[in-house]
């Protein structure tokens, strides 16, 4: 009786590009990553962030493994993705490769359709990868695990939708197999990523959040939370935190209790948050206060425009201006970085409505010094309710997995947004960036030749930004030229976006 082969125990996850100087270990890979090592299970990160000549490490741990697991979110990821399934095509035809995160959750069929994919995962994936590497290990069918896509004799099948699972209920992250260590050689910064709550009760219409999670909020106890990022952040000695809920806020007396255990638990780690400025609002200073000594230094908010008519077309009537500004004051009164988001050249927004959102920052930035602004270009990401006036609008969605790769705000041209007119716009948003001081993630690496210098030049940008004015940008050009006497690389795509991603920011 011939002696049966056993099946390989080893599972490979990459996790493509998303950031260069700001990366950090992968929520989604470290969440999908518990079940399977408590089933016995090895599991091999590759991040190609910090991976030197991360294909080549990627095609040798594949040889004696059961399957390729690779996240993602809509933009620049893919490109590196379908670059890596192809070359293990290359070599095995046959090799599983399983595909997971938010853009194969919104859009299923498109995805699963790329010649390089075996699978996919959708919405929650810790139980639905475990099943379905189970499968793949005995070679039984899939038919029955929900929430997952496949292929069998050239056809898609998607199997039913997986029923979410409450947060409480769901398996603490592997953070285990993060090389912090590596990071942090990349950052300057030992930090993380952290998860206390899913979904947002509000229903912005840019945003893809309702698409994966729906609008039905659930969070950790605030006992909970205490617990793990204590322990979090003294086990990996890990110096921040970035708390990436959709909406931390929701509950208050939980944001409070949370901060009071901090406190108790004398923790030493420092947070930021993201929330929306209706809620941000009703915090009083002395809860905001309580928040900054249990460590809390930072609250991104989406403000998303200075124009009450793009406000209204978003569908943030749930926000106004006297909220945002009741913000700003009591976060600086509390000694809390208030960040917000703006989003320009969104449908319905012409020049005077970009005129009111320019000027509604220099103003929070000057009455509230330490207030800080970070802006993107509209993208309309599959899965929110605006993608669904997409032909309206003029806009016309990849058809392929490989076409939503240039599909990012930084690189996108909207039909409405071309030539001049978006020059024009990017300039804007680069005068906004050296204006005012804006704290990153990574370390501050300028000598203070160059600090005082990128200061100076930011009282011209103010200028120029209060008087629409932005030919010749000769400030532009000397700031290019003093960034590269930092040693750091700048990100090719913020990390802070890696959150917001498939919301754009907080609502």
């Amino acid at each position: 009786m011939p002696i049966q082969k056993t099946r390989s125990k080893k599972i490979v996850f990459f996790f493509p590009s998303f950031a260069s100087s700001e990366a950090t270990a992968p929520l989604g890979i470290l969440a999908v990553a518990t079940p399977l090592i408590r089933a016995g299970y090895e599991v091999v990160l590759i991040d190609s962030t910090i991976t030197p000549d991360f294909k080549k490490r990627v095609l040798l741990e594949v040889q004696d493994a059961l399957c390729l697991g690779v996240s993602l979110v809509t933009g620049p990821m893919i490109r590196e993705t379908v670059e890596m399934a192809q070359s293990i095509k290359d070599w095995n035809p046959d090799f599983p490769i399983i595909l997971g995160g938010w853009h194969p959750s919104l859009l299923p069929d498109q995805t699963l359709k790329a010649t390089c994919l075996d699978y996919i995962v959708r919405g929650q994936g810790e139980d639905a990868m475990l099943e379905l590497i189970q499968h793949l290990e005995s070679g039984s069918a899939p038919d029955l695990i929900p929430g997952i896509g496949f292929k069998r004799d050239g056809k898609l099948i998607l199997t039913p939708e997986r029923a979410l699972r409450p947060l409480v209920d769901m398996p603490p992250k592997a953070y285990q197999i993060a090389d912090f260590d590596a990071y942090e050689r990349g950052c300057g910064r030992r930090w993380a990523m952290y998860t206390s709550s899913l979904a947002c009760p509000f229903d912005c219409a840019y945003c893809t959040n309702g698409g994966v999670y729906g609008r039905k909020w659930n969070a950790l106890g605030a006992e909970q939370f205490a617990e793990e990022t204590v322990d979090l952040t003294r086990r990996y000695k890990l110096e921040l935190l970035w708390v990436v809920d959709d909406n931390f806020l929701v509950d208050l007396d939980r944001a409070r209790e949370i901060a009071e255990r901090l406190v108790r638990a004398n923790s030493q780690y420092r947070w930021s948050i993201q929330a929306t400025t209706n809620l941000t609002s009703r915090l009083t200073t002395e809860d905001l206060k309580l928040l900054r000594r249990a460590g809390l230094q930072q609250i991104c908010q989406g403000v998303d425009s200075g124009s009450p008519k793009i406000l209204q077309l978003m569908n943030k009537t749930f926000q106004d201006f006297d909220q945002i500004y009741e913000s700003a004051a009591r976060c600086i009164a509390a000694d809390i970085r208030p960040s917000f988001n703006i989003i320009f050249a969104y449908p319905g927004e012409g020049r005077k409505e970009r005129r009111e959102t320019i000027d509604f920052m220099m103003d929070v930035c000057r009455r509230f010094p330490g207030a800080e602004f970070w802006t993107n270009i509209f993208t309309p990401y599959p899965g929110s309710p605006i993608m669904k006036r997409a032909a309206e609008i003029g806009i016309e969605p990849p058809d392929s997995l490989e076409g939503w790769a240039d599909f990012f705000p930084r690189y996108t041209k909207l039909p409405w947004l071309k030539g001049k007119d978006h020059q024009r716009l990017q300039n804007t948003r680069d005068y906004l960036r050296i204006a005012f001081d804006r704290i990153p993630i990574g370390s501050d690496t300028r000598d203070p030749i160059t600090r005082l210098a990128q200061k100076s030049i930011s009282i011209p940008a103010r200028w120029r930004l209060d008087h629409d004015v932005y030919g010749m940008p000769v400030e532009l050009w000397l700031n290019s030229k003093l960034k590269k006497r930092t040693a750091t690389l700048k990100p090719a795509v913020d990390a802070k976006r890696l959150s917001r991603t498939r919301a754009e920011a907080a609502c």
